[in-house]
This record gives structure tokens, C-alpha cells and sequence, in this order.
């Protein structure tokens, strides 16, 4: 078998086989077959597609090209959730401890981020204290204790991806269906999942733009996931506003702390519970997500799922009196953007609000680059809110003087008050099962 012949072979809308995809990844990830031909490869599938058996295939395959976690042990039934990205979305701290505080142990395997803010391991590195890294055997043990552990993905955890992906990212490949639903998938078949529940946005702060682009990812990955025997539910949420008020490590934090007292955002907590009543569904403790939804609320009101977060913090050595009483690094310099006038507050486009929170430090241009924690923006208002002239609608957070000078220039032009209510959309398009 020869690379050559099977890059002709997509390249002229031909399927390829089991064997040729096994072929194509196991000799990847040994080095056999150089980035030229993988990066051609790649080029060939962006055109010309590949079928769900395919995809299915591709991403057993880079599922089993390293690491894959054994959760069988532990008895119950796991259950993992992953969101495509987006502008303030903290989903995954909100959902471990209230999940886990009705019945389905979270096994979280995370990654750092690439862009805007830091990934989930960002965020909780911002905890002082706090273990990102345990060992397999910790891990487990922990989940075991109390039903919850959130770590960086272990380093030989689909290596196939990494190394595709890295590729694709400088080969203009990314945005190609089957490539972005195999990687995704890979990752959560490798990591032990028997549920998975799939937030996929849409919108300026997403990856896929409009909600047609997000529905075809979504059915793409639901498909996959029934191909390998995997219960997959995916929830299609708006990302044209940031979700929540927070955008930065430290501040995502904070607010999770004051959502899992009760005092999250409304957009917040109608995506979280959402994805939560689906969890609880695909781990079999309650028959409909409605059930889900009301235990969730249970678990925030009878205070189970902070004292859940705290054992959790606690478990991977992070300091809980100073998440208790929100003493994580914020930005000490920071400035208010103030509404010239008053009214209602319009709406925001998510991308820019994320590009102003990467320039005051809060994100990464590449994977080498360092993160400011206490960096970020907090809109003070959201949009459709009444603000006062002179109020603040938003707040600028960094640790650099000329970061945050930049960051003011460009936050000029971002917020505006109008006279009238703005129609916001809805937060939940659909659900793909």
C-alpha cells in the first residue's frame, strides 16, 4: 500500500477502506508517512468529504493511535461532555460538580487553549495550588472518592490528532467537517466515555458561523458516535454574545463560584442546565431531561453542588479558603468602559469581545505563548440591559499597562446603548439525537 495511490484515490471521490485508513494514520503517527503527503491527504479530504463509515473509521483509529482510558473499573456509567469553543463559556466547572451531585461521576480529561482565553486547564490553573496533572492511577482513585476529576489530557491521548491537527491548523485544513467531528469524537472514545453529550455553537464567537454549518458538524458527530456505540446528544447554542459576564481565567473562575451559589447568569445557567439534563439522561439516573434539569436546580439550591466543587478543589490541592472568599488573581490594572448615555444596552459581537480579551492577555497566539490569569473583560451590563450614563458596561482587566492602553482603543468602538429593547435570539436552536 502506498500513500500516493490513496491520496489520488480521495482525490478522485473514491472511499477508502478500513485497512487504507489504518494504513494512513498508523504510518502517520510512527513517522512513515511525512507531513507533505499527510498535509496533501488532508487538502484531498477538505474537498472532496469523507462518508460516515469513514469518518467512523478515522476516528477509531486516531482513538487507538496511543493512550485510551479504561473507566470499566470504577462501575456506574460516565458520561463526557465537550463544547466546540466560544467567548465566556465555563460550562464544563459549572456542570462537573452538579452533575456529579445527581449521580453521574465526571472523568474529565481537558485540554489548554488556543486563542481567546485559556482552555478549562487554564482556568482552573488560576486556583493557587491546584494539580492540573495527576497520574492515571490519582485520577481514578479520586473519581472513585468523589465522583469528579478534571485533569490535562494525558500526553499520549490520540497522538494521531495532535499531530493532524497541528497540521491542519498551518495547511488551511481545519475547517473541514470530518477532520474537526473525528477529532473531537477520538478524543472522547479515547477517554473512557460511554455518553457523550456535544455543546455545538454557532454564531461571530464560534467556529462554525451560521446554524446550517453547526447542524451538519452536530449530526456528523451524533452519527459517529452511533457508528462506534457511543450515546450521543448534541445541543445546538447561540454564541453571537458571550455566555455569561466573565471572559478570562480567573474572572470565568469567580463566576462559576457565584453560579454554583445561586448566582449565575441567566444565559448561563439555561445552556448549563440544558447540557446537564442531557448528561443525566445519557447516565441513565433520570428518564428526561426535564427530570434533569429539575435535579440540577435541586443540587444548586440545596447547596450539594458547591460543597461538591469544593471537594473537589480540595482533592486536587487547591487552595479552597481562597476560592471561598475570591481571593484569585485578577488584573490589579483596570479600567471601565462607560456608556455616554442612558439606555439599552445592544448587543455585543462575541468575536470582538474575544479578540479584546486575548489583547489584554487573557488567551494565547500560539501554544508557547504565556497567559495573564487575572486577565479579562466582565460586562458589567449584558446586552438588553438598562445602563445609566456614566455607568460601567464593561471592565478591563490586565497585569500590563500597555496591554490594557490597546485594549481600551479597541473596547471604544464595542459597546453601544440604543433606545430600544434589542430582540435577542434564542439560546438553544435544537437538539440532535
Amino acid at each position: 500500500m502506498r500513500m500516493v495511490d490513496l491520496i489520488e484515490k480521495k482525490r478522485d471521490r473514491e472511499s477508502h477502506s478500513k485497512a487504507e485508513i489504518r494504513f494512513i494514520i498508523d504510518g502517520y503517527v510512527r513517522g512513515e508517512i511525512p507531513d507533505y503527503q499527510m498535509a496533501a491527504w488532508a487538502m484531498a479530504v477538505f474537498f472532496r468529504g469523507m462518508s460516515l463509515e469513514e469518518t467512523a473509521e478515522l476516528t477509531l483509529a486516531m482513538a487507538q493511535s496511543g493512550d485510551q482510558l479504561d473507566l470499566s473499573t470504577l462501575g456506574g456509567r460516565f458520561v463526557d461532555k465537550h463544547s466546540t469553543g466560544g467567548v465566556g463559556d465555563k460550562t464544563t466547572l459549572l456542570l462537573g460538580p452538579m452533575v456529579a451531585a445527581c449521580g453521574v461521576p465526571v472523568a474529565k480529561m481537558s485540554g489548554r487553549g488556543l486563542g481567546h482565553t485559556g482552555g478549562t486547564i487554564d482556568k482552573l490553573s488560576s486556583v493557587p495550588g491546584f494539580r492540573v496533572e495527576l497520574t492515571q492511577e490519582e485520577f481514578l482513585l479520586q473519581v472513585k472518592k468523589i465522583g469528579l476529576s478534571v485533569i490535562a489530557q494525558s500526553g499520549n491521548l490520540v497522538p494521531a490528532d495532535k499531530k493532524l491537527y497541528a497540521l491542519r491548523d498551518v495547511t488551511a485544513t481545519v475547517n473541514s467537517i470530518p477532520l474537526i467531528a473525528s477529532s473531537v469524537m477520538s478524543k472522547k472514545i479515547a477517554a473512557g466515555a460511554q455518553g457523550i453529550v456535544l455543546d455545538v455553537k454557532y454564531g461571530s464567537g464560534a467556529f462554525m458561523k451560521t446554524v446550517e454549518q453547526a447542524r451538519i458538524l452536530a449530526k456528523t458527530m451524533v452519527d459517529i458516535g452511533k457508528e462506534l456505540g457511543r450515546q450521543t446528544i448534541a445541543v445546538l447554542s447561540n454564541m453571537n454574545q458571550p455566555l455569561g459576564r466573565a471572559v478570562g481565567n480567573s474572572l470565568e473562575i469567580l463566576e462559576v463560584v457565584d453560579a454554583l451559589q445561586g448566582k449565575g447568569p441567566a444565559d448561563l445557567m439555561e445552556v448549563s442546565l440544558e447540557l446537564g439534563g442531557w448528561m443525566l439522561v445519557a447516565g441513565e439516573v433520570v428518564p428526561d431531561v426535564e427530570t434533569g434539569k429539575k435535579n440540577l436546580r435541586q443540587s444548586l439550591q440545596d447547596g450539594a453542588a458547591w460543597h461538591k466543587f469544593l471537594a473537589f478543589i480540595t482533592e486536587q490541592g487547591g487552595d479552597v479558603q481562597a476560592v471561598i472568599e475570591r481571593r484569585l488573581t485578577v488584573g490589579p490594572w483596570d479600567l471601565p468602559i462607560l456608556a455616554e448615555e442612558s439606555g439599552y444596552v445592544q448587543p455585543f459581537d462575541a468575536h470582538k469581545i474575544g479578540v479584546l480579551a486575548m489583547t489584554l492577555g487573557a488567551g494565547r497566539v500560539t501554544k508557547e505563548s504565556p497567559i495573564d490569569l487575572g486577565a479579562g473583560v466582565v460586562l458589567a451590563k449584558k446586552a438588553g440591559e438598562w445602563v445609566k450614563a456614566g455607568e460601567p458596561i464593561l471592565l478591563l482587566y490586565s497585569s500590563n499597562k500597555e496591554k490594557l492602553a490597546e485594549a481600551f482603543e479597541l473596547a471604544q468602538n464595542l459597546t453601544s446603548v440604543g433606545s430600544e429593547e434589542p430582540q435577542l435570539p434564542l439560546l438553544i436552536e435544537e437538539i440532535i439525537k
